[in-house]
């Protein structure tokens, strides 16, 4: 089957970036992103590429190349759904908050949503897409769904896991280490994965696009998000061990790196990891799990969330402790909210903890990050009480936010904070002047140089 019209249902950080660089490689496929929220897709057809409700390096040029072309955003989503022969599901798919699995298992009620509108409205046989990262066998659950219309419409389910890091997502669609496509062992199943294989063959190699059934593909996504979380919670906990011992993690890390079995990937201490996958795929995994009596593999595995919600806590009461066991009525400046630097994604961003620690010590916060506006930060701190919300202000010149305040902490690690006039924030701050570098980004002897009294993570001096 030849595809040449494509649908993503979901315009966010997925699903955006990569239906972009779809459409930019395939010129001869029509593709259409549809989101029911009117301001981000106005925001997607927006003249000016630097309001993209997206940021990624590279991004803005993928668009402008593709847009009005064969990329299209919209809120028709019947009609985008009618019209195209590949559904691709890309919305969000946080931990429940509520009911049975509360606070591990995967909340399908979006994915569920979808597949019911696919349902109503298709009248032509099409290839449904699960881009989202979801739970082992969700697949099943939305053939289920579509094969009980009673149209007569058939549907093929494949699994497509996107395996992007935030920051470099342009990059990774451009030259992705694999493309996975998991889909049913039947002639039907197979002509399905065909036609994606086609698609993504387009620009990448034969030899990195893989197939497997679709419970293998499900299960990779949560699989390989468990392994690359897991490396940064035990580099952080050997990071505590140093500040103890006098060793320094960042040798430590260098040191055991460059054992091949090893290697270097994913081995830099911090403040602790974020973004919308770890979390919420290794505590989806816990829930599977327990789902079939594998306690102990469930505990294992939750160890790394547990060792991450420490590392967070640790940093802020680390600041507490050293600024003289009270923070109250003091400013704290606080570089950086995005989860990582080079996207303006917050979602489980370790800032978002440290903030609300300080808050609730009655801390004056002030935060800058060169591409998160105000209006996100404020909204990640929704469930803060009003009066708590005083104690926070977000500039727009990170001068101005260090300025007269008797601490700094680094929270994402964008570049330009190397770059910034380090003497001319510590003429400007309260004496002493302490920087906690939760990314360990900046010149240790520099800061210390400098008059700093300077924090790393994972180093006793």
């Amino acid at each position: 089957m030849k595809i040449n019209s494509i649908c993503c249902i979901g315009a966010g950080y997925v699903g955006g970036p990569t239906m972009a660089v779809i459409a930019q490689k395939c010129p001869g496929i029509k593709v259409t992103v549809v989101d029911l929220n009117e301001s981000r897709i106005a925001a997607w057809n927006d003249t000016n590429l630097e309001n993209l409700p997206v940021y990624e390096p590279g991004l803005d040029e993928v668009v402008a190349e593709a847009r009005g072309r064969n990329l299209f955003f919209s809120t028709d989503v019947d009609k985008a759904i009618e019209e195209a022969q590949m559904i691709f599901i890309s919305v969000n798919t946080p931990t429940k908050n509520y009911g049975a699995g509360k606070g591990m298992a995967a909340d399908l009620k979006y994915i569920e949503l979808c597949a019911r509108q696919i349902a109503r409205v298709a009248k032509t046989d099409k290839i449904v897409v699960e881009k989202s990262t979801l739970p082992v066998r969700t697949a099943e659950a939305i053939k289920t769904i579509l094969d009980n219309t009673g149209n007569g419409v058939q549907f093929q389910i494949l699994s497509n896991p996107e395996f992007l890091a935030e920051g470099t997502a342009v990059q990774d669609l451009h030259n992705p280490d694999r493309v996975l496509i998991g889909g049913h062992q039947s002639q039907a199943g197979k002509e399905a994965i065909q036609a994606l294989v086609d698609i993504y063959a387009q620009w990448v190699p034969q030899d990195r696009i893989l197939t497997t059934n679709v419970w293998s593909s499900e299960l990779s996504k949560l699989t390989a998000n468990a392994f690359l979380a897991q490396r940064v919670s035990s580099i952080n906990a050997i990071s505590e061990l140093c500040e103890k011992t006098g060793a320094d993690v960042s040798e430590v890390a260098k040191a055991i790196g460059m054992d091949a079995r090893i290697g270097s990937k994913f081995l830099k201490s911090s403040v602790g990891f974020g973004g919308s996958c770890f979390q919420k795929d290794i505590l989806n995994l816990v829930y599977i799990a327990k789902s079939y009596g594998l306690h102990e593999v469930a505990d294992y595995w939750e160890q790394v969330v547990i060792m991450n919600d420490h590392q967070k806590s640790r940093f802020s009461k680390n600041i507490v402790k050293t600024l003289y066991n009270t923070v109250s009525g003091k400013k704290i400046a606080l570089l950086g909210w995005a989860f990582k630097k080079d996207t303006n994604d917050t979602r489980e961003s370790a800032a978002i903890s440290v903030a609300t620690d300080l808050i609730a010590e009655q801390a004056q916060v002030v935060v800058y990050d060169p591409k998160v506006s105000e209006g996100q930060i404020l909204s990640d701190l929704n469930y803060l009480e009003k009066e708590d919300l005083q104690h926070i202000k977000v500039i727009a010149n990170p001068y101005d936010g260090c300025k007269e305040a008797h601490a700094i902490a680094v929270l994402t690690e964008w570049d330009e904070f190397k770059t910034y006039d380090w003497q001319k924030i510590y003429d400007s701050m309260l004496k002493p002047a302490f920087v906690f570098d939760g990314r360990n980004i900046l010149d240790k002897q520099q800061m210390k140089a400098i008059g700093f009294t300077y924090v790393a993570v994972g180093s006793s001096s």
